[in-house]
């Protein structure tokens, strides 16, 4: 039989002659326009059904270099760990070495590779230390992940100057500078990159008690968009991952049993996040082939939240 032949739709009284199982060592190796049609073991053996094979190609990372600023914390920690596994070299910006060195040792037990270099994203100096170290010994950056931040649940009329500035410098002006510094390398390279900053729920609406917080991401969202249109043309994609309520540090000052019952019920998941739940997103907007036309883009991992009303 022809692989002309085995693309032709069988009719129902054709159906059991074109597919019985003693044909089959006739046909084998012609690309079936109906799969669907074979026996399941036979169709499992088909080249272009190996989903294995297929998913990698998407989503592997091998070759990459990523460089997650906050990646000692335990969502970006988590997403390194998820782009380790897939294949990247992973380089943890922090400032804190005892926590890279856990979370190191986690990559490496997966079979991952990755390295600590401190940080300090106040300082453009640091940045630029960053880069030139990442580039010393990876030779390269693709991916950058901007993820430090910080809180506080300090009243509008009652917050200092100094502690307001500090939120803004922390969430958005250390965006703004990485973004910079990255963004020159990647320009002049010809660098085809991707740039994930991580955003908030409280980014898109308001959330009380964080009012700081909410301004300083919001505006890290509109950063990101503008980026975007601006680098599109240059194959440098900037996204911004948005989580909802998901376990971190910087929650735990504003987070008592009230707030969180609050969170609960306007989550239609009844839950908060688990790290691991970013990962996937992650992996999504860094890979040059499944996100390859992903850009200016808010995606949003929240468990229904920023859909609920009443």
């Amino acid at each position: 039989m022809t692989t002309r032949e085995a693309r032709v739709l069988p009719s129902k009284n054709r159906s059991h002659e074109l597919w019985n199982s003693s044909k089959i060592p006739q046909i084998r190796g012609a690309r079936y326009q109906y799969p669907c049609l074979a026996p399941r073991e036979f169709a499992m053996k088909l080249p272009f059904m190996q989903t294995a094979a297929y998913l990698k190609d998407l989503f592997d990372l091998s070759g990459k270099t990523a460089v997650i600023i906050g990646g000692t914390g335990e969502l970006c920690g988590t997403m390194a760990v998820g782009l380790a596994r897939a294949g990247a070299e992973v380089v943890l910006g922090g400032r804190i070495p005892e926590k890279a060195e856990k979370r190191l040792h986690e990559i490496q037990s997966h079979g991952g590779r990755g390295y600590f270099v401190p940080v300090d994203v106040t300082s453009r100096e640091s940045l630029h230390s960053l880069l030139e170290t990442v580039l010393d010994r990876s030779g390269q950056v693709d991916i950058l992940i901007n993820g430090a931040g910080t809180n506080s649940p300090t009243p509008f009329l009652e917050i200092t100057e100094e502690e307001y500035q500090k939120i803004i410098d922390t969430n958005l002006s250390a965006i703004f500078r990485a973004c910079q510094v990255f963004g020159q390398y990647f320009v002049d390279e010809s660098r085809t990159a991707s740039i994930i900053n991580l955003g908030s729920i409280s980014g898109l609406n308001p959330l009380s008690r964080v009012f700081t917080y909410s301004a300083s991401k919001a505006a890290v969202h509109n950063l990101t968009r503008n980026l975007a249109r601006e680098w599109a043309d240059k194959d440098i994609r900037v996204n911004t991952l948005v989580p909802g309520f998901f376990p971190a540090e910087q929650n735990r000052k504003v987070l008592d049993e009230s707030r969180v019952l609050d969170i609960l019920r306007q989550t239609p998941a009844s839950r908060f996040g688990n790290a691991e739940e970013l990962i996937g997103a992650t992996l999504l907007l860094a890979s040059t082939k499944a996100g390859s036309f992903i850009t200016g883009m808010e995606m949003i991992v929240d468990g229904g939240f920023q859909a609920m009303t009443i």
